[in-house]
């Protein structure tokens, strides 16, 4: 069943999912929400992984963990990186926080906020979700991380990946 789910899930069906507007949208809620903090957060959706990582079992989580390697997630200066990471064929989200904000926040609250993003992409609310599960997070990364006026810079780009 998953290998169907991921033959039928097309590139193009990300951009059925995000419009160009509502990915400019969320790279502008993700360039207001850095102002309030010290984190860096980046968004990648995926409408399927990769053949042979599919082939080999990789799970979402793994593959939310490439990403977050391969971005550089994890290059801040405070070690408070976090990728919100979608696999659009599963409509599993996936969160993945450097080591100084994970420290912080935990795994269930992480937890949370995936499975508040997965309702409203069942429901084919995708931009609602997104900017939900940013809300969220922001609020975290605020009550950890709150921003210094002096020194806040724009680590990580804030527009949205597709992968």
């Amino acid at each position: 069943m998953r290998i169907l789910k991921h033959l039928f899930s097309a590139p193009w069906q990300v951009r059925r999912c995000f419009s160009r507007a509502a990915l400019q949208r969320i790279e502008a809620a993700i360039a207001d929400s850095e102002h309030t903090h010290r984190g860096e957060l980046r968004f990648a959706v995926e409408s399927a992984l990769p053949w042979l990582d599919l082939l080999r079992g990789l799970t979402a989580r793994q593959r939310a963990v490439e990403v977050f390697s391969r971005l550089r997630v994890w290059d801040t200066e405070h070690n408070t990186g976090v990728l919100i990471y979608l696999l659009l064929a599963e409509h599993v989200v996936e969160i993945v926080a450097d080591r100084g904000i994970h420290a912080k926040v935990g795994e269930q609250a992480w937890q949370s906020v995936c499975r508040q993003m997965e309702m409203r992409f069942r429901a084919r609310e995708f931009e609602l979700g997104v900017a939900e599960g940013i809300q969220a997070i922001t609020a975290l990364l605020r009550q950890h991380f709150p921003a210094d006026d002096n020194d806040n810079p724009n680590e990580l780009a804030d527009a949205p990946i597709i992968l």
